[in-house]
């Protein structure tokens, strides 16, 4: 090989070490989950545009929060999976507010098909769920013993489905109701954690006055997936690392708390801020917070 050859050798296995080093640092930079629920409308106009843009904000995790029809964002499960795959999204878990005992199977058979691993109960379901419009407040109607009998029938068919059940909580499950009940206390303590086990979110616990880490201790090992969204000063969401939500405590104990997965959510945004660039705030966030 003469000194020529031998030198243009040289420079391509520079620029090719070169090259794959830059790739692996974008592909190390692709961390976490992001509820797409933050960016609904979005997903509504243009789900493949807002989901190359989570994609592109450094997201590898998604939360689906558009099941309508037998289908996810207008597309049939597999062909959802197939866009998620073209754009190195990993499909994790899926809020299903309309499920009942009666139609559960087929969402369950349609999730598995998407390629979630978990299916979320995101409200207290079939009817139970109650919001009032002047104080924004929620709630449920019916006791909390029939929240649990309908929970654990959808914890059996989740397991028959090769699925994982879980209920996401508000605020008002962990405020005693007319009963002297803490609803979320009572599903835990009466539920097979084979049959389900929970989403934790941060910001509605915080807003309930609830303390995470000190229910990781209570139970250690239910809460799977965590939503992780902060609190400004007037106790509104806001981008993660933005707020007074105190997330590194909180992530210190993911052990005990048995989470695998998290999601950043915002349920709405505030002071002319968009969505699609709240998600590239709180993914910053997240980093410097030590969430990976």
């Amino acid at each position: 090989m003469n000194n020529s050859t031998m030198n243009n050798f040289l420079k391509c296995t520079v620029i090719a070490a070169f090259m794959l080093g830059t790739l692996t640092t974008y592909a190390q930079k692709k961390f976490g989950g992001l509820a797409l629920y933050t960016v609904r409308e979005d997903m509504g106009a243009d789900a493949k545009a807002t989901l190359q843009a989570v994609s592109d904000a450094g997201y590898k995790n998604i939360e689906a929060a558009g099941y309508e029809d037998g289908k996810y964002y207008g597309m049939t499960p597999t062909d959802f999976k197939d866009l998620l795959q073209s754009l190195k999204l990993k499909p994790i878990s899926t809020h299903q507010s309309a499920v009942t005992l009666d139609n559960a199977d087929k969402m369950m058979v349609d999730a598995k098909a998407a390629g979630f691993k978990y299916f979320v109960v995101p409200i207290p379901p079939m009817g139970m769920f109650t919001f009032n419009q002047e104080d924004r407040t929620m709630g449920m109607t019916g006791t909390v013993e029939d929240l649990a009998k309908i929970l654990t029938s959808l914890g059996e068919k989740a397991n028959k489905a090769g699925l994982k059940l879980l209920y996401h909580n508000h605020d008002f499950e962990f405020k005693k109701n007319a009963a002297g009940i803490v609803p979320i206390d009572y599903l835990l303590e009466n539920i097979d954690p084979k049959l389900l086990n929970f989403q934790m979110d941060l910001f509605w616990v915080t807003k309930a006055g609830a303390n995470p880490i000190a229910y990781f201790n209570k139970y250690p090992g239910r809460f799977k997936i965590w939503h992780v969204k902060d609190m400004d000063e007037q106790g509104r969401f806001a981008p993660v690392g933005k707020g007074s939500i105190g997330f590194e405590n909180i992530l210190a104990n993911k052990e005990l708390a048995g989470m695998k997965y998290y999601m950043v959510e915002q349920d709405m945004t505030f002071d002319g801020l968009k969505p699609l660039d709240a998600i590239k705030i709180s993914h910053e966030g997240i980093k410097e917070i030590g969430f990976k």
